[in-house]
């Protein structure tokens, strides 16, 4: 690893000063006490993957470190040495050309990296129930059809008794927990199916034109908290309409969802601007030449 120091006097003339160090923690160690020598405490740093870390790690104590994305500190064309990099690097720095990367403390950085590993235990957690789930559906065991959660209490009393007790047959009534009787689970286990179903259809019929009710409604929750949530509110609006056509026996109507609210008469809109009004709330406008003929 190389290194150069930047002095310029008072005359504006730069003199350089270069040596090569040891990546490990006492040549690091070395580079740091050389870096005093020479009272410089600044350094710039280029940021190649996780080499860049043990460096910083060790000058972040002593000297205020800048550390740069490869693509502010990209050298010329021509014959590339870790030599001529360390001098170019040198040379931005010192013209305040580099634009520096953020890098939280110590402190944010041990627990940025904790929350990074224990995201990847949970990926890891979710591969492995994945395939044991998947062992149980090879095995003709079809739990999932019966329990909302596998890994559930339930669930894996009747599993570890059928691997302690292979080929017997028993009857599973006292392995299954008295809330599984509550058709909770059974709801809990349906939504994650109606819901994507639910969001295709809204979607479809928000681009049709003989639904303005699911547009208004659509239209004045996104203005308010955007696309998702009007998504949804629409969603909740059709599974309301659907449980009232099968309970009540009687067709949709339309009317209930509409609102008719008053006009204002303080509020004065232009005829452009009522006509971009009634176009966000799905009318179609045609001249009236096109109606009488």
């Amino acid at each position: 690893m190389y290194a150069y120091i930047g002095i310029t006097d008072t005359n504006g003339l730069t003199e350089y000063k270069q040596a090569r160090f040891s990546s490990f923690s006492k040549g690091l160690k070395k580079l740091a006490e050389w870096l005093a020598k020479y009272s410089c405490t600044e350094v710039c740093m280029e940021s190649s993957g996780k080499y860049w870390i043990p460096v910083f790690n060790i000058l972040e104590k002593t000297c205020f470190v800048t550390l740069a994305h490869p693509k502010y500190t990209k050298p010329q064309k021509g014959n590339k040495t870790d030599v001529k990099d360390a001098k170019w690097i040198c040379d931005l720095f010192m013209c305040d050309m580099i634009k520096p990367s953020f890098i939280p403390s110590p402190e944010i950085r041990q627990l940025c990296d904790l929350i990074r590993y224990l995201f990847k235990l949970t990926n890891m957690l979710t591969g492995e129930k994945n395939r044991a789930q998947n062992c149980l559906t090879i095995s003709n065991l079809k739990l999932d059809d019966v329990f909302s959660d596998v890994f559930g209490n339930s669930s894996r009393s009747i599993t570890n008794y059928m691997l302690d007790h292979p080929c017997e047959r028993f009857d599973v009534a006292p392995f299954v927990d008295g809330r599984c009787k509550t058709p909770v689970e059974e709801i809990q286990a349906a939504g994650c199916y109606l819901k994507p179903l639910l969001v295709q259809i809204a979607n479809a019929l928000l681009k049709s034109k003989k639904h303005p009710d699911l547009k208004e409604r659509y239209h004045r929750i996104k203005t308010r908290r955007g696309h998702k949530k009007a998504i949804i509110a629409v969603c909740k609006m059709l599974l309301t309409a659907i449980w009232n056509v099968l309970s009540k026996l009687e067709s949709y109507n339309p009317e209930g969802f509409l609102e008719h609210r008053p006009v204002n008469e303080a509020k004065i809109l232009t005829k452009s601007q009522a006509l971009e009004l009634f176009r966000k709330r799905g009318y179609t406008i045609i001249d009236d030449s096109v109606v009488n003929s």
